[in-house]
C-alpha cells in the first residue's frame, strides 16, 4: 500500500521577516502558530520578571496565562513597515495584558490602595508647591508620620505602583494610548528631539522621568530598559532590594502625580 506523501511546508527555509510579510496578507493560522510557538518563552520570562514583585498568592502559571493573550494580541496587531523589533513590541503587550487581568481580578487589599492614593495625592499637592521632587523626609512630614513608617507604607504598595505604571493614558489623537510603561521602555523616549509636539502626554511622562531624583530614574531604566532584576540593580546601586522596590514606587507615583497635575491643567 502506497504511504501518503508528507506535507510539505511551504514556509521551511523562509527568514522570520518573509513570515510577517506573509502573515500580514494571509492571516494563516499556521504562520501564527509558529510565532505563537517561536515567542512562548517570552512570554514566562516577562511573567516572572513580574512575579517577583507580586505576593504570594498571585501565581506565576496564572501570571502566564494571562500574557498569552498578550502574545496572540501582538502577533495580531504587529506591523513590521515600522521598523520595531516584534520582541520589544510584544513586551509590552505581553506585559500589559497580565496587568490588565490583574486589575481586573483585583488582588491589592483596598486600605493598601486607599493608603497609595493618599500617597500620591501627598506627593502631587507637595511637588506641585515646592516645583521639584519632594524628599522622604517632606513627604513623611506633610502626612504627619515619622521617615521609617513612610517607608514601610512605600513597600507595602509596591503592588499598586506596578499597576498604575501599565495604567492607560488617552493622548486625544484618535483614541491613541500611552502607559508611562511604554515610555521608559523606548530608549528614544528619553531624548525630547523625538517626541513629536502634539503628544502633550508623552513630553509631559518624558519630561516627569527627567526630573526624578537620580537613583529612581536609574531604577526604572535599569529594571524596564536593561531588564535588571531588583536584586542586580541593587547590586549597582549599592542598596538593598527593599530600597530598591521603594524606589521604584516613589518614582511610580512621582510619574502619576504629574500626569495628574497635567490632566487637571496644572503642568
Amino acid at each position: 500500500m502506497k504511504r501518503p506523501a508528507a506535507a510539505v511546508n511551504p514556509w521551511e527555509g523562509k527568514s522570520e521577516e518573509e513570515l510577517w510579510r506573509v502573515y500580514r496578507r494571509t492571516h494563516d493560522q499556521k504562520v501564527r502558530d509558529w510565532f505563537v510557538r517561536q515567542y512562548a518563552p517570552l512570554v514566562k520570562y516577562v511573567a516572572g520578571k513580574i512575579a517577583l514583585g507580586m505576593p504570594q498568592n498571585v501565581e506565576f502559571d496564572d501570571l502566564v496565562g494571562f500574557g498569552i493573550f498578550g502574545l496572540f494580541d501582538a502577533i495580531d496587531k504587529f506591523d513590521p513597515a515600522k521598523h520595531v523589533k516584534f520582541k520589544t513590541y510584544a513586551v509590552t503587550r505581553i506585559r500589559g495584558a497580565i496587568f490588565d487581568e490583574l486589575r481586573t481580578i483585583d488582588w491589592v487589599p483596598r486600605s493598601v490602595r486607599q493608603k497609595a492614593r493618599e500617597v500620591e495625592d501627598v506627593v502631587r499637592r507637595l511637588e506641585s508647591s515646592l516645583g521639584r521632587s519632594a524628599s522622604d523626609e517632606e513627604i513623611a512630614g506633610a502626612m504627619a508620620i515619622d521617615v521609617r513608617e513612610f517607608q514601610q507604607i512605600m513597600l507595602k504598595i509596591s503592588g499598586t505602583a506596578m499597576l498604575s505604571l501599565h495604567d492607560i493614558w488617552y493622548t486625544g489623537e484618535d483614541n491613541d494610548k500611552i502607559s508611562i510603561a511604554e515610555s521608559i521602555e523606548s530608549p528614544g523616549s528619553l531624548n525630547p528631539d523625538t517626541i513629536v509636539e502634539k503628544d502633550e502626554i508623552r513630553r509631559v511622562i518624558v519630561e516627569a522621568i527627567k526630573e526624578l531624583p537620580d537613583k529612581e530614574k536609574k531604577v526604572l531604566v535599569l529594571y524596564y530598559y536593561e531588564d535588571l532584576t531588583l536584586k542586580e540593580i541593587g547590586e549597582v546601586l549599592s542598596v538593598t532590594e527593599s530600597r530598591v522596590s521603594q524606589l521604584h514606587t516613589k518614582a511610580i507615583m512621582r510619574l502619576r502625580a504629574k500626569l495628574t497635575s497635567f490632566k487637571r491643567g496644572i503642568v
